[in-house]
């Protein structure tokens, strides 16, 4: 079972303290989406285990309106991966399985080390995303922003033009297919 926390302010000092990425759910109990979410992923084994060892859980209701309106929740569930300082890094909105679950937040927790500059670490969340689920929903961004952890540690075009041709080979239907296009004139 998760140990969800309920304030925000204590999951923000743990995530501090233990230098994780903050896990929210936002959350309805007459939505059935978040009824799901309890029964069947936040139940699965993998994803107990996942979010006791790398996140810090914290679970919101709704009715929190200041929470609410400050992170512009209108659907749930709404699931937001966020530094410790309270920065949203990346979203989900309605049901997740168990394996978009753990995806989603390697995504999230990926782009948090993007963003802060931490390039070697935000690939290694990448490479274990992909490596873990490579057919789940966050796994054609998860390509495109390794390439751009790679690029901003070598500022070798090569590392973009790789985007490009890993995500034509794997996925060539996604967006970030087409969103990596341009690096094909480098």
């Amino acid at each position: 079972m998760i140990a969800w926390e309920s304030d925000m302010a204590k999951a923000l000092a743990r995530g501090k303290a233990e230098q994780k990425s903050v896990l929210v759910e936002f959350f309805s109990t007459e939505c059935i989406g978040c009824k799901q979410m309890e029964e069947i992923t936040f139940a699965d084994p993998a994803v107990i285990n996942f979010i006791s060892d790398h996140v810090i859980p914290l679970r919101i209701p709704v009715t929190n309106a200041a929470h609410t309106s400050d992170y512009r929740v209108v659907w749930t569930p709404t699931i937001i991966t966020m530094d410790y300082y309270g920065r949203e890094h990346q979203r989900t909105v309605g049901f997740l399985t168990a394996e978009e679950m753990v995806g989603s937040a390697l995504l999230g927790m990926g782009k948090v080390s993007l963003d802060y500059g931490q390039f070697s670490e935000a690939v290694i969340q990448f490479n274990t995303l992909l490596n873990g689920c490579p057919d789940c929903a966050s796994a054609p961004e998860a390509v495109y922003l390794r390439g751009v952890a790679r690029y901003k540690t070598s500022h070798a075009p090569s590392a973009l033009k790789d985007i490009y041709q890993q995500l034509l080979a794997q996925y060539p239907e996604s967006e970030w297919t087409k969103r990596a296009h341009p690096f094909t004139l480098l």
